[in-house]
């Protein structure tokens, strides 16, 4: 990871929506969550490459909430530098489980994350139908409920 900086953001004016409404549909959405969020930048030496968004659950666990990488840098590891990363965090701070939640549709995340050591533990029924204001669409199908993934790390 030597060519790239890892940095979590500290004001309010810095949040990259660009970068966030990669992985999640609306900035009404974002703001939901990214309020309560820590957010952190995955930058080249010349831009932004991708963004990770963690919120505590609890004490013991804490949840992805958003994790987008830019087109051009995707399929090349940078979804796993950052969910290293989010391990690295989550361990220092003595948190037990890292969860994150995606679309049932989201087949290529499900994916992503299940070769990222996440086991599927639940699923939020209708998350998708009740949270938006109209139908979203992924790979073809609505997005209906969330899946539940989690990494424990104790």
């Amino acid at each position: 990871m030597e060519q790239y900086t890892f940095n979590k953001i500290t004001e309010e004016p810095e949040i990259p929506y660009e970068l966030l409404l990669l992985a999640d549909e609306t900035t009404e959405a974002i703001d939901q969550y990214i309020f309560k969020c820590d957010v952190y930048l995955l930058h080249d030496g010349t831009q932004n490459i991708a963004v990770m968004a963690l919120y505590q659950n609890s004490d013991t666990e804490l949840e992805i909430k958003n994790i987008a990488v830019i087109e051009s840098y995707r399929s090349k590891g940078i979804g796993s530098i950052l969910i290293n990363k989010a391990k690295e965090i989550a361990i220092d701070n003595h948190y037990e489980i890292l969860s994150v939640g995606t679309s049932d549709t989201g087949f290529q995340q499900i994916r992503f994350y299940e070769r990222n050591g996440f086991i599927k533990t639940g699923i939020r029924k209708d998350f998708f139908i009740k949270n938006y204001p109209s139908p979203i669409y992924e790979n073809g199908l609505q997005m209906r409920d969330m899946i539940i993934l989690v990494y424990t790390l104790f």
